[in-house]
């Protein structure tokens, strides 16, 4: 198992980092604001899982010991895999998601794209009484990287939308509402940010 990696950050991505350690970099899947807090050329740690199956090997990476355990955790529920616990944790910061299943917050949960009205009763069902034993601690979010323009900063949080299970048309018209604000975001991260919350309403 690797539990954790450290190492100057190659690349960066929505919803990814490429971090060198011992002279091998390492694709390391996280979510949006985990990538956004990775500067390239800077060192990063990452709290990590990997995930064995017979024709892959992929690492999820997080910022804290405390999200990362509960991306271990809500996979122990059926039908949950780690695609779709990444996506809980893109479109919920832990403490919300921790606070929505233990107070049995059906809806809240349902606003996870892959994840219905009983998939989100079943989450509640087997991980009510589990949550309140992880560790609470808040995961630091650093200021977004700089974004390149507009249009182009609009087409990477579509495909991060798509990526987490949104249509291309959900997603495509969720940034266009969320750009035409008056103080909507430049910055990739932050625009997605802004779009996750307006999807989730």
């Amino acid at each position: 198992m690797i539990a954790s990696v450290r190492g100057t950050v190659l690349s960066v991505g929505l919803d990814h980092v490429v971090v060198e350690v011992g002279g091998v970099g390492m694709l390391v899947h996280t979510t949006p604001s985990g990538a956004a807090s990775a500067r390239t050329g800077q060192e990063a740690t990452f709290f990590t899982t990997l995930v064995v199956r017979e024709d892959s090997l992929t690492l999820f990476g997080f910022g804290g010991d405390a999200e990362r355990r509960l991306f271990e955790l809500v996979q122990t529920v059926s039908g949950v895999g780690p695609r779709l616990a990444l996506a809980m944790l893109a479109v919920h910061a832990p403490d919300a998601l921790r606070a929505a299943i233990a107070g049995g917050d059906v809806p809240t949960l349902v606003k996870v794209p892959g994840i219905g009205k009983k998939g989100a009763e079943r989450i509640v069902l087997e991980l009510k009484d589990k949550v309140g034993a992880l560790p609470g601690a808040a995961t630091p979010v650093s200021e977004a990287p700089s974004a390149p323009v507009a249009d182009e900063t609009q087409q990477q949080v579509v495909d991060a939308l798509t990526g987490l299970g949104w249509s291309t048309k959900q997603a495509q018209d969720a940034v266009a509402k969320a750009a035409k604000a008056d103080d909507a975001p430049t910055q990739v991260a932050d625009l997605l940010r802004a779009t996750l919350r307006s999807l989730g309403r």
